[in-house]
C-alpha cells in the first residue's frame, strides 16, 4: 500500500520562488540579472531582469535612450561568457559603443530577419546557445507567435526582450513582464504595466546616458549610442565585428 503523501505547510509553498502572493513580488533571485539601476531592480520580480520568460519594452518612438536601459545587464551576461543576439534591430549596431559598454563583440550576433523575426527568435531560443536575445518584431506580430515565443523561453536560462510599439500596450500578451519607456526631463521614464505581483503605482525616472529631451529633439548619440539608422537588408546573420 502506498504511503499517504506528507502534508505540506502553506508557508513552505509560499517560500518557493515560482509561487508568489498577489500583493507581493515574485522572488526568483537565482535567475535575475541586475539591471544596473537600483530603483528599477527594487520593482522587478527577483530583483532584476528575469530569464525564462518574455520581457516586453514598449516605446512610442525609437532613440529615447532605450538601449541604455539594457546595456548594463547585457554587459554582465557577456562578461560571464554568454552570447547575445540582436534580431532585426532597426538601427545599425555601433560596435565601438557596445565594446565600451563591456560587450564582447565576438559573442554578439546581429540577425537580419526580414519578415521572419518570431521564427528566428524561436530558433535561437531552442538552440540553447544564447544568454540574451533582443528582438524588434513587426507591429503586427500575432498572439499565436507571442505564445510560441513565451513557451520557447520558459525554463531556459536566457534573457529575452521584445521591443514593441506603445500601441501594443492595449493588446493582451503572454509576457510576464511589460514596461513602457519614454523620454522624460533629463531622464528615461519607465512604467511597469505588467509584472508578477502587485501593480506598480508610479513611474520611475532613471538617469540613463544622454536621453532624448521630452521636447523631442533627436540626438543620434542616444539611440544607444550603440545603434545608428540602417535599412533592412533581408534575412541574414552576421557578427558585428
Amino acid at each position: 500500500m502506498k504511503a499517504a503523501p506528507l502534508p505540506v505547510a502553506l508557508a513552505d509553498v509560499l517560500a518557493r520562488g515560482d509561487v508568489w502572493r498577489g500583493d507581493s513580488l515574485a522572488s526568483l533571485p537565482e535567475t535575475a540579472i541586475p539591471s544596473g539601476y537600483a530603483e528599477l531592480d527594487a520593482e522587478l520580480p527577483g530583483g532584476g531582469w528575469s530569464r525564462g520568460g518574455l520581457t516586453e519594452i514598449l516605446i512610442d518612438r525609437k532613440g529615447v535612450g532605450e538601449m541604455s536601459l539594457l546595456l548594463p545587464a547585457l554587459a554582465a551576461l557577456s562578461a560571464a561568457g554568454g552570447c547575445l543576439a540582436l534580431v532585426a534591430p532597426p538601427w545599425q549596431v555601433h560596435a565601438p559603443a557596445w565594446a565600451a559598454a563591456g560587450v564582447a563583440l565576438e559573442r554578439l550576433v546581429v540577425v537580419r530577419a526580414g519578415q521572419h523575426v518570431a521564427w528566428c527568435v524561436e530558433q535561437l531560443l531552442v538552440s540553447g546557445g544564447f544568454a540574451g536575445v533582443l528582438a524588434w518584431p513587426a507591429a503586427t506580430i500575432d498572439a499565436r507567435s507571442l505564445r510560441r515565443l513565451q513557451v520557447a523561453a520558459e525554463g531556459r536560462p536566457v534573457f529575452v526582450c521584445l521591443w514593441r510599439p506603445l500601441a501594443a500596450s492595449k493588446d493582451a500578451s503572454p509576457a510576464p513582464l511589460r514596461l513602457v519607456a519614454a523620454a522624460g526631463d533629463n531622464s528615461l521614464a519607465v512604467r511597469i504595466i505588467k509584472r508578477r505581483g502587485r501593480p506598480v503605482s508610479r513611474p520611475l525616472a532613471l538617469s540613463v546616458p544622454r536621453p532624448i529631451s521630452s521636447a523631442g529633439r533627436y540626438s543620434r548619440a542616444v539611440a544607444g549610442p550603440a545603434l545608428s539608422p540602417v535599412a533592412d537588408r533581408g534575412p541574414a546573420a552576421a557578427p558585428v565585428a
